[in-house]
């Protein structure tokens, strides 16, 4: 006798549940509660490093912008500081100014105006560290003087400096602007470029 369903039916297995079928024909399996548990702590451990990234992310961020600021205030003090320091020496070029317009100023009195600006300028250049290079009768230094020309001359060696065209500046141990100096070079020499032999000096 055949043992095929007459009616049709779908089998049932004997201990009576019904085996789930996926699509395809496979097989799916109903997660354990424990792999549910599982899943869960995985997703919960995923958000709290994303968050954490997002702090750390907005902590940087607010940690460069406080840098920024405290950058931009420091570079304020330090102009404040320079600018109320130059202050005196205008009130005392105005005074000169308003004493040079006065009947009866000598020369002379207008020169001690000016040696005084002149020397108020110089203290408050020192007090941020500014000094002069003085470069008259030193060996030329092309990291120091600027050499703008060449003269013969038999006394003094060659490679002197025998005349400072302008002053040269620095400021501790940066250079603000080369001294431009003419340096001696032997009679019957032939004259180089200016830097060519003795080196080029650095542009302030």
């Amino acid at each position: 006798m055949s043992s095929e369903n007459p009616t049709g039916a779908a089998s049932v297995p004997q201990d009576g549940v019904e085996s789930a079928t996926a699509p395809g024909g496979a097989s799916a399996e109903t997660p354990s509660a424990a792999q549910v548990e599982e899943w869960r702590a995985a997703a919960l451990k995923l958000a709290e490093a994303n968050d954490r990234h997002l702090r750390l992310y907005a902590d940087f961020e607010n940690f460069k912008k406080r840098a920024q600021r405290e950058r931009d205030e420091t570079r304020r003090a330090a102009v404040e500081s320079v600018l109320g320091r130059l202050l005196p020496v205008v009130d005392t070029f105005e005074m000169a100014m308003v004493a040079a317009q006065m009947p009866g100023t000598s020369v002379e009195t207008l020169r001690a105006g000016v040696q005084m600006i002149q020397g108020q300028l110089r203290g408050v250049l020192g007090e941020f560290g500014v000094e002069e290079i003085d470069a008259l009768g030193k060996p030329f230094d092309p990291l120091m003087h600027e050499a703008v020309s060449q003269q013969e001359t038999a006394d003094v060696p060659e490679g002197q400096v025998v005349q400072q065209m302008r002053r040269g500046y620095r400021c501790r141990d940066r250079l603000l602007r080369a001294a431009s100096v003419v340096v001696a070079r032997p009679p019957g020499s032939a004259a180089a470029q200016p830097g060519a032999e003795q080196g080029d000096a650095p542009q302030a």
